[in-house]
């Protein structure tokens, strides 16, 4: 057992407390520092008993956490209190009323509701994340500041990690890259949301992770040595024009590398831009946009500008509140390099987001666009239909996608997020304009409802008070806002239509000897692949389900899901495998297997990662397909992990086999001739691979093409993929994933 030097331990918690105090953003009263310092009493004599699972005093945590809303997030006294006793009541006898009684019901409301998302998320009966995630977001209603400090608590507990088991750390980094990073991102929390991407990162795919941060580690010096020159180049000329200003280099964050890794199928290397420049300079509100663009003239007369990269942010901010000129320039040795340009104000509301837009914030200007996106946010939460993962997933679009600036007919600015349609722009407008929608005219010539607005363009909405909403308008539009009021028009028609399905429904099932009630009804709901029961009585209302297939439904009647689970299990293990891998077994080829048991199960490979022996693996429980195997990359990975993790299964491939798997392969780069001799040769005599079909095409020099293989596993793949790579005029060689 480890020994605790108690005193040595008091003197870290006090000098953690004065550190507090210290690096508060906003200037704290005297009245402040009593109101934290009683907070922090309470929180120390609550906890004196605790201990996180590292071994350290809980206390160390509240303080933390603490620190992160007073420097990073920028908020007050209040909230810093609230930070310190956010899990007072959850873990100690001290109730809300106790808190109120000794501070005020501003701080207990605050600690209430950090305490509700606690619960929430503790709630073994909740079967959804996305459903803890809508009743935390519930919040709001209360007080942004709740998820402001949820946000700084989420981030102390991911970076203090390491002691946690595996399957915890790995469901934990997944529900964060889901909803807590685009959230953060949201908020205008740019530092936290980053933060969160690379910790959520580390544990969700901790190869790569410590790949890339091991080679930004080898590069780190040349990439110093490169910003220092640009810097002294820039710092010339502006010391020139007398500006008061600091250049600093800024490093693209791991998260934000690997991405693009991916979307661009390079490897490490090949990621040009991997460091900013950001130039703050000092300026009063009215020289800023001034200066901001005398900065951009220096910079582009000693580096030529891309002019399609050009993000002008100061003219028309985003609607979090985020003001920058950025400029991608063409620097020293032919490497893109961006450049960020920011006054010291907006350079605080893109570090601090929320709270120091509120620093700045006139009594008279107009609601802000944050303003506008939290009471969106208050209105989706109130119409919310029964589905959690739909709203999530429409929740996160509206939180990460890029914005798009639209005029009206009066030349007033809307910002939409980008993939918006004039059906989208009609409701931002009003629900009433939006449910009314005739026609849309985009530029003065008219265009269908579902037409894709791009930045600039000028909408007007043609309105008649007899026009309704259809069901195929809900595929005309991308916003929740819009979607939401699409189906509520609907689901007054559908509930109707319900209605009088539910009785039809009813008497139909008399017929058939059958009873209607809560567990037919949930049967009935899988046995059709239906989501809901409403889904259920609308389509026997409509008559999409017939006769026959209730018929169907009767005689499969009492073979439940579970029981058609378990069959399948007894019979994978008598058989000691199913009919499909049968061959895998006997022929000694790799193998999947399960949980920490390692069984073997009946399961499939899904289409949408197509995984191969060697590939890191998960399992899936799927409602009607069994178990479905996904890479750990699988794009739908961190949904899954996030949303189902009570569904997820370990699942790994053990003995090293002879098996055969099909790959694709794109192949791009200079025509040569004899390129499909080189590549054949490459394939079939050097590798002993077999290729199923090869094509290639040339246009003006440039060779595609397109070379399906037969491998034995991932490591034979990766290798291919090396020697492919090494031939004479070969640019790219990406492997393709088919749905």
């Amino acid at each position: 057992m480890i020994e605790i030097d108690i005193e040595k331990e008091n003197k870290a918690i006090a000098q953690e407390y004065k550190e507090l105090l210290r690096i508060s953003y906003q200037t704290l009263t005297a009245e402040d520092k009593k109101l934290i310092r009683k907070a922090f009493d309470v929180a120390v004599d609550a906890h004196k008993e605790q201990r996180r699972k590292s071994g350290e005093a809980y206390i160390f945590h509240p303080i933390a956490v603490a620190k992160i809303v007073a420097s990073e997030i920028g908020l007050g006294a209040t909230s810093i209190a609230a930070a310190l006793m956010h899990d007072v009541v959850e873990d100690t006898p001290i109730t809300v009323k106790d808190i109120e009684r000794m501070f005020n019901p501003k701080v207990a409301q605050l600690v209430e509701g950090l305490t509700k998302i606690s619960l929430v998320q503790k709630d073994t009966k909740v079967s959804m994340q996305a459903e803890n995630f809508r009743k935390m977001i519930l919040t709001l209603n209360d007080d942004v500041r709740v998820i402001l400090i949820k946000l700084a608590d989420r981030l102390h507990n991911m970076q203090t990690m390491d002691s946690m088991d595996d399957y915890k750390q790995e469901k934990i980094a997944s529900e964060t890259l889901y909803i807590y990073a685009p959230l953060a991102h949201r908020l205008g929390l740019y530092n936290i949301k980053t933060k969160l991407e690379d910790l959520g990162l580390k544990y969700t795919e901790p190869k790569i992770y410590n790949d890339i941060v091991s080679k930004i580690k080898e590069t780190k010096e040349q990439q110093d040595t490169y910003i220092k020159d640009i810097s002294a180049v820039l710092k010339a000329s502006l010391d020139e024009e007398g500006l008061d200003y600091i250049i600093k280099g800024r490093p693209k964050s791991i998260y934000s590398i690997r991405k693009k890794m991916q979307a661009q199928n390079v490897g490490f290397d090949q990621v040009y831009d991997k460091f900013a420049l950001r130039i703050v300079y000092k300026s009063i509100p009215h020289d800023e946009k001034f200066i901001a663009w005398k900065i951009y003239s220096i910079v582009t007369d000693h580096y030529r500008p891309s002019p399609s990269r050009l993000r002008d942010w100061i003219s028309s901010p985003k609607s979090t509140g985020y003001e920058a000129l950025h400029i991608t320039v063409m620097g020293p040795k032919g490497r893109w390099v961006e450049v960020q340009v920011r006054s010291e104000r907006m350079d605080e509301i893109a570090e601090k987001g929320y709270a120091a837009h509120y620093k700045y914030k006139n009594g008279g200007e107009e609601e802000h666009g944050l303003d506008v996106w939290l009471n969106l946010l208050r209105e989706a939460i109130e119409n919310a239909e029964s589905n959690a993962v739909d709203f999530v997933e429409d929740f996160k679009m509206n939180l990460y996608s890029k914005e798009i600036y639209i005029f009206t007919p009066k030349g007033d600015i809307k910002s939409l997020p980008k993939g918006a349609t004039s059906l989208d722009f009609a409701f931002s407008i009003h629900s009433e304009i939006g449910i009314t929608t005739r026609g849309t005219r985009v530029n003065g010539k008219l265009v269908p409802l579902n037409y894709e607005l791009k930045s600039g363009d000028q909408v007007e909405i043609i309105t008649s008070a007899n026009q309704k909403p259809t069901a195929h308008w809900l595929d005309y539009v991308t916003t929740s806002r819009a979607k939401t009021k699409i189906k509520n028009v609907l689901n007054e028609n559908t509930k109707k239509i319900a209605d009088h399905g539910k009785e039809l429904l009813t008497r139909k099932l008399k017929h058939l000897k059958i009873t209607l009630n809560e567990t037919t009804v949930n049967e009935m709901v899988n046995f059709f692949h239906l989501k809901t029961s409403l889904d259920l009585f609308y389509r026997v209302g409509i008559g999409s389900i017939e006769n026959q297939q209730l018929k169907d439904y009767a005689a499969q009647k009492g073979n439940t899901l579970i029981n058609f689970f378990k069959n399948k299990i007894k019979r994978s293990e008598k058989t000691a495998a199913p009919e499909v891998h049968k061959n895998i077994m006997n022929q000694n080829y790799d193998m999947l297997v399960f949980g920490k048991e390692q069984d073997k199960l009946d399961y499939k490979l899904s289409a949408c990662c197509n995984p191969i022996p060697g590939d890191d693996v998960f399992g899936f429980v799927t409602i009607n397909e069994g178990i479905k195997v996904h890479k750990k990359d699988c794009p739908n990975a961190i949904s899954m992990q996030s949303n189902y993790a009570y569904r997820i299964m370990p699942a790994k491939w053990i003995d090293s086999s002879e098996q055969e798997f099909k790959a694709m392969l794109n192949i791009t780069g200079m025509d040569t001739m004899g390129l499909t001799n080189e590549l054949t040769k490459v394939i079939s005599n050097n590798m002993n691979v077999n290729i199923q079909s090869i094509s290639l095409s040339g246009d003006a020099g440039l060779f595609k093409g397109q070379v399906i293989v037969i491998v034995q596993n991932n490591r034979i793949l990766k290798k291919l993929i090396e020697n492919i790579k090494k031939i004479d005029g070969v640019d790219k060689v990406t492997r393709v994933y088919t749905n």
